[in-house]
């Protein structure tokens, strides 16, 4: 099993990363929240990293914290929730949010997640409730992104919701309704407003 990776960050196309470990090129699949913590390119990186094997494919799945690691872990042991779909819900939802979530029942937020229908958000509050501290119990994580201009931030946010699994047409909405409330932003910010309003 490899659970941490430190190496060269050498490409960020989410939801991939592509980290230089040593000369070996690892890639590694990874929520939206761990974007954010990256360094930029060409600089050292560490992640905490889960393993997923299957019938037809092995996925390495990376993370900037150990906890971010913990909850996806947690994530996947719900039925119906596989590594790409809680990829999805960290990406969607930060881990405050998917408390808030689990213990006020709300599964009307978690369905605004690309990928999660009524009856997997309904088997993530039941199976999560015993599982993820209450809200007042302590900020989980609290991931916060680091502002980098880019010369093609819109283009670059909408790429990645795309990848998300939200529609171009709707990824675009997405990231014109967040320029506005914020003309500056990089693409990581667009990013993280664009999702916020959805999970509202």
């Amino acid at each position: 099993m490899i659970g941490r990776l430190h190496g060269t960050l050498l490409e960020k196309q989410a939801p991939f990363l592509l980290l230089d470990v040593g000369g070996v090129g690892y890639e590694v699949q990874a929520p939206m929240t761990t974007f954010y913590a990256l360094p930029e390119l060409n600089q050292p990186a560490t992640l905490f990293t889960h393993l997923a094997v299957s019938e037809t494919a092995q996925q390495l799945f990376g993370f900037a914290q150990r906890s971010e690691r913990d909850l996806f872990r947690t994530l996947i042991k719900v039925n119906g929730v596989g590594p790409k779909m809680a990829v999805a819900i960290l990406s969607g939802l930060d881990a405050m949010q998917i408390a808030h979530c689990v213990h006020e029942d709300n599964v009307g937020a978690l369905v605004k997640v690309p990928g999660v229908g009524k009856k997997t958000a309904e088997r993530l509050v039941i199976e999560l409730r015993d599982k993820l501290p209450a809200p007042a119990g302590g900020d989980l994580l609290n991931p916060e992104p680091r502002a980098r201009l880019t010369t093609n931030a819109d283009s670059e946010a909408e790429s990645a919701l795309v990848a998300l699994g939200y529609k171009p047409t709707e990824a675009s909405r997405m990231v014109n309704a967040a320029k506005k409330a914020q003309p500056a932003a990089s693409a990581q910010e667009l990013i993280r407003l664009s999702l916020k309003k959805v999970a509202g």
